[in-house]
Parts: structure tokens; sequence; C-alpha cells
């Protein structure tokens, strides 16, 4: 029983010998600074909350750590393209008024490298969808659609800023 357990601990150890907990990221590209994103939509302040929720999202991963504009080695530049609102769904006893919505959002994201001015990826596309319930406060129900717009699109970002090929 010692002699399989053993071996059963060699075959594991030297099955996850070529893995590692260490980030791909080189060290010296570990600072990022997140511009305000360009609102080119009709959702009011998606950009700045998108923005938020990148930067957000960099502190949550923690391989990357929020620096100025002066100070980072990479800057993140956005600008969303277009949040669509449509309906789902309406209430008849409420003379036909809309009450659920879905919110679909574009943005464009350029990732640069500030130290030697390259651009790392240009204007790659995101895409984010939610829904809300808006039958008395659409106003409401838009801004926090907004935010859980913000949250998808800043995972997505920050997941292909991780993944990138440093090398």
């Amino acid at each position: 029983m010692n002699r399989m357990l053993a071996t059963a601990l060699s075959l594991l150890v030297c099955g996850c010998a070529a893995y590692s907990w260490r980030s791909g990221v080189p060290a010296e590209m570990r600072t990022v600074s997140v511009s305000t994103f360009r609102n080119e939509s009709d959702l009011t302040e998606l950009g700045a909350v998108a923005a938020r929720q990148v930067l957000r999202e960099f502190q949550r991963e923690g391989t990357f750590k929020i620096a100025s504009a002066d100070d980072a080695a990479l800057e993140v530049q956005g600008v969303v393209k277009s949040a669509d609102l449509s309906t789902l769904d309406f209430r008849r006893e409420t003379a036909s008024r809309a009450y659920e919505h879905v919110v679909r959002a574009v943005a464009e994201v350029t990732l640069v490298d500030r130290r030697s001015g390259k651009v790392l990826f240009d204007n790659r596309k995101y895409t984010a969808e939610t829904t809300f319930f808006g039958d008395s406060d659409v106003v409401t129900g838009r801004r926090g659609a907004a935010g859980r717009l913000g949250e998808e699109l800043a995972r997505q970002i920050v997941d292909d800023v991780v993944a990138y090929k440093w090398n």
C-alpha cells in the first residue's frame, strides 16, 4: 500500500512539474493605467463606469498594480461604441408598457506599451449584455444595467490583457 501511494504521489508531482502559479506577464510590465473610456453610446456615464470597473477588475485579479499614466508600463484606452436597448417583455395590465429590457453594449479597447509606444492590441471589440426590469423607473434600471455591463466588459478586457502573449 505504501509503495502504491508513493508511486501515485511521484506521478502527481511529475505531472505538475511544468505548471506554474506565476503570471506570464513580465515584471516590468505589471503597472497599468486606465483612462476614462470615451462614451459614444446613449447610455449616460457608461464610459466612466466601464473604466472604473476595469480598474477594479485589475485590482481584483492581482497581477497588475494601478499607476498614473506617467508611471504605468501599460495603458488601456477604450471607447464605448454603442449601447442598444431592446424590450423583452410587456405588461398587458399596465397598458402594454415595456417591463423587461435588454441592453447590449459594444466597446473597442486599445492596449499600449507606454515605454516603447507600441500598440499591443488595437480597437479589440468587446460585447456585453444584461437585462433589467423597468416598469416604473427606467432611469434607475438603466443605471444598474450600466454597472453590470461595465463589470462584464472589464472581465473580458482584463482577461485578454493577462493572457496576452508577452514573449
